[in-house]
């Protein structure tokens, strides 16, 4: 192994240097032979049947209940943070049950339709974080009738979105402040970022997809991400 090889993680605004077996700063991706991979996909630390309501969406399907699961790792460091003890741990720190493959993730949450289940919500630490278990996931769910849903801190790169948002049901996209100084400073976030990436990738994708334009035009993307705070004006 030539140690001063590198392997840029492009999963996010970090785009930490990485030689093989390095970890990431979010304590949840690695590299190996010129590549970043996840280490915490599939290995999850928290899992509830909650009410759709609590990710928290209001018009998505009210209601429902949507079968939860979160693994560990961050790529922001938010000192309020409700799940500091696993977005904040590592992969030798957490108490896990054994990996979960996505074929096994989708018959529990066909297993719970009974309860009134509607898909899986990737949640609790940051799901960005493993887009390539999360797409494979999702293909299963909607196979099955189920959605794929994200509640995410929106810190991942326009390639990420672009990946991620076809298979993608519903997403909450949790801005924690409208101050870029202390989206960084105090949270190690970028706020910037977020508005270019997200909003771009986001807004591209709604006015672009067929079935949201039978429902909505372009000026009401606009108006759907101003409202939550990202300028359109770009």
């Amino acid at each position: 192994m030539n140690n001063d090889i590198y392997t840029v993680c492009d999963v996010c605004f970090h785009g930490c240097r990485l030689k093989d077996g390095q970890i990431g700063l979010c304590r949840a991706r690695s590299a190996m032979n010129g590549k970043t991979f996840s280490i915490s996909a599939g290995y999850f630390t928290s899992a509830a049947l909650d009410p759709i309501e609590k990710k928290p969406f209001q018009r998505f399907h009210p209601g429902s209940m949507i079968l939860s699961v979160g693994s560990f790792g961050c790529n922001m460091r938010c000192p309020f943070c409700q799940n500091h003890e696993i977005s904040m741990a590592d992969k030798a720190s957490v108490r896990r049950a054994g990996y979960i493959s996505p074929e096994r993730l989708c018959e529990l949450a066909l297993s719970y339709r009974e309860k009134n289940n509607i898909g899986i919500a990737f949640t609790y630490n940051e799901p960005l974080l493993y887009p390539e278990y999360i797409i494979r996931t999702a293909e299963l769910l909607h196979r099955n009738g189920l959605f794929c849903v994200l509640v995410t801190n929106g810190c991942a790169s326009g390639k990420i979105f672009d990946e991620i948002l076809p298979h993608t049901d519903a997403m909450n996209i949790d801005l924690k402040t409208f101050d870029a100084g202390k989206y960084s400073k105090l949270l190690g976030g970028d706020l910037e970022r977020i508005r270019i990436e997200g909003r771009s990738q986001v807004l591209r994708y709604l006015c672009g997809n067929p079935a949201c334009a039978e429902v909505c035009d372009q000026s009401l993307c606009h108006g759907v991400l101003f409202s939550i705070g990202f300028s359109t004006s770009r």
